[in-house]
């Protein structure tokens, strides 16, 4: 679950892909450090819950540092475990990456990163991550949609040959179970947050068994929820929608590519990448992100990345846990920040530094509602 937030009055879109699946295909081939715990670096506190932290390229760290600040102000009971994956440094260790995985099925719980591929990776039949340079202004105030995105199959199952020279043939897999799997994930989200509609995005005009299979689950699991409304709408035609008028829209589900196009095309509206908290999910894991994967690796070391994103997204993390106090605290601090405006970077229209947003937003650290 995630929000996106405009510079002037905060507005919220939900970017969540459920059924991560394993986490090997996503990072087989990035480079792994552990970074040698200390008493700076970490959170601890007794009882404190084990959280994963994978700081990611470019700006990651320095925006997990601000995550690290903030719930050290706040107290949070929360431990990282911190480890480093790297597409960009020239070394990659399988026994590193087992690590990192058996610290997240241990956990059970992540933050993280973008995780860069760099364009010239040799290709090795992992899924591939994306670099994403995205730079907008908010175009619309108030603006609440929640986008569910398909992320174990379609267009990013990495089944790609040369079938005749200088002919590549790419495969979409499609499969009923996991259509009806995130179909249902979106039509028991509306329910549980009351919400009114469910939108399904396809393009089963051209795509008729692919996408054909995937609306058709889609439709079959929306008899089941008379309460919720239930619209289809081919992708081309839901972009333009949501430039023209995104207010119509509730809840959107659609396969895996159409959401990646979604969810930073939504970010676009309401501020850009470094406003858009983002959530992935399974059956036994939660991976906290920012919802547009975007390194800003242009900004390392420069302070001027906004960090609303990943506050967001640990606060979310937060409220998976349990722990609404500190969610609710860090929010509201967050929110307070920007809708007062005396303090905004870059990509919000100011001048401020990552760490004034940081000391701001500790500075607004108050029991929520006066609890």
């Amino acid at each position: 679950m995630a929000a996106l937030t405009g510079t002037r009055v905060l507005s919220r879109a939900l970017v969540v892909t459920p059924n991560l699946g394993t986490w090997r295909g996503l990072m087989t081939t990035a480079a792994v450090r552990a970074t040698p715990r200390s008493a700076v670096d970490d959170v601890k506190v007794e009882g404190a819950f084990p959280v994963t932290m994978l700081p990611g390229d470019g700006v990651g760290p320095e925006l997990m540092h601000a995550v690290k600040e903030v719930f050290k102000a706040a107290s949070v009971p929360v431990e990282f475990q911190e480890h480093h994956l790297s597409e960009v440094q020239n070394m990659a260790s399988e026994e590193k990456l087992e690590q990192v995985l058996s610290s997240m099925k241990e956990n059970k719980v992540a933050i993280i990163g973008k995780i860069h591929t760099p364009m010239d990776t040799e290709y090795k039949g992992d899924l591939a991550s994306y670099d994403m340079r995205l730079t907008y202004e908010t175009r619309h105030n108030n603006l609440d949609l929640v986008i569910i995105r398909e992320q174990t199959e379609g267009e990013y199952s990495s089944l790609e040959h040369e079938s005749a020279r200088g002919v590549i043939e790419c495969l979409k897999i499609v499969t009923r179970a996991k259509s009806q799997r995130i179909a249902k994930f979106a039509f028991d989200y509306a329910t549980k947050k009351g919400r009114g509609k469910v939108t399904a995005v396809h393009k089963a005009n051209i795509m008729k068994l692919g996408d054909g299979l995937f609306l058709q689950c889609c439709e079959e699991v929306a008899e089941l929820y008379p309460k919720i409304k239930f619209e289809t709408m081919i992708i081309d035609n839901c972009c333009m929608q949501l430039v023209q008028n995104p207010y119509q829209f509730d809840v959107l589900v659609m396969p895996n590519l159409y959401g990646n196009i979604i969810d930073n095309l939504a970010a676009g509206l309401v501020g850009g990448a470094g406003v858009v908290p983002g959530e992935s999910y399974s059956a036994e894991y939660a991976v906290f992100e920012t919802g547009a994967r975007h390194p800003f690796a242009q900004a390392v070391g420069r302070n001027i990345a906004n960090p609303t994103a990943m506050l967001l997204s640990s606060s979310n993390m937060l409220r998976h846990l349990n722990l609404e106090y500190h969610s609710n605290m860090i929010a509201e601090a967050v929110k307070k920040v920007i809708k007062m405006g005396k303090v905004r970077t870059r990509d919000m229209g100011g001048y401020s530094t990552t760490s004034d947003f940081i000391k701001s937003v500790i500075s607004h650290l108050h029991p929520p509602h006066g609890g």
